[in-house]
């Protein structure tokens, strides 16, 4: 069974870091439950294990080290972050981490669809992005993952109505040819309690078995 737990607040990183860890743990051991936390965090900016020095480019914000995979990123009001706590070896045949990221991926892109947005993958670019109507492409929403002794930790980040000139501040995901945008750039009056309850409704819904399907 998993757990879903929702704040109302700003969560600070480090709580959260010290949340995940802490469930993971109990995960593992078999003495807590699975657990998707919904949250915002104040703003800041994050690096992941591949981030370049380069692409901080104005620490404006508070910059922690995260031990996710990926970049820069950047976290704040108005962005929906969901972390995903889950035992890879009860959920599936075999731990696979691709199939795994796909299953988040669908997981944003089936979301996104029940408010009118048509998300998609790119190969090469992490995320899930969408078409702009003067023709580019913009990332709406990210994905970050670590896996430990096969549970899962950290997540999605979905762009509801952030500031988008906070993402000025840092080369988000290392991709400089592209910029970022929003449920509410892109029309969506959507609030986080809509998105939240799309998000637990299709949590339920998706395969983890799932053949991963190539990016286009």
């Amino acid at each position: 069974m998993t757990e879903f737990k929702f704040s109302d607040t700003p969560v600070p990183y480090e709580e959260a870091l010290a949340f995940m860890d802490e469930r993971v743990a109990g995960i593992y051991d078999g003495t807590a439950e699975e657990c998707v936390w919904l949250l915002e965090h104040p703003p800041l900016y994050t690096a992941g294990t591949s981030a370049k020095d380069a692409d901080l480019l104005n620490a404006r914000f508070p910059v922690h080290v995260a031990g996710r995979g990926g970049e820069y990123t950047y976290h704040g009001p108005g962005q929906r972050v969901a972390y995903v706590m889950m035992d890879l070896r009860k959920r599936q045949k075999g731990p696979d981490i691709k199939a795994y990221v796909w299953f988040l991926e669908e997981w944003i892109i089936r979301s996104l669809a029940a408010f009118g947005i048509t998300g998609k993958r790119i190969c090469g670019r992490v995320g899930i992005w969408v078409d702009m109507p003067d023709g580019t492409e913009k990332k709406i929403a990210a994905i970050g993952v670590r896996v430990r002794r096969w549970v899962t930790l950290h997540g999605i980040a979905i762009n509801v109505n952030p500031d988008l000139s906070h993402f000025g501040g840092i080369v988000p995901c290392g991709i400089s040819d592209a910029g970022v945008t929003s449920m509410a750039e892109l029309g969506s009056s959507a609030d986080m309690t809509a998105l939240d309850r799309v998000l637990k409704e299709k949590f339920k819904t998706i395969p983890l078995q799932a053949q991963a399907q190539q990016c286009r």
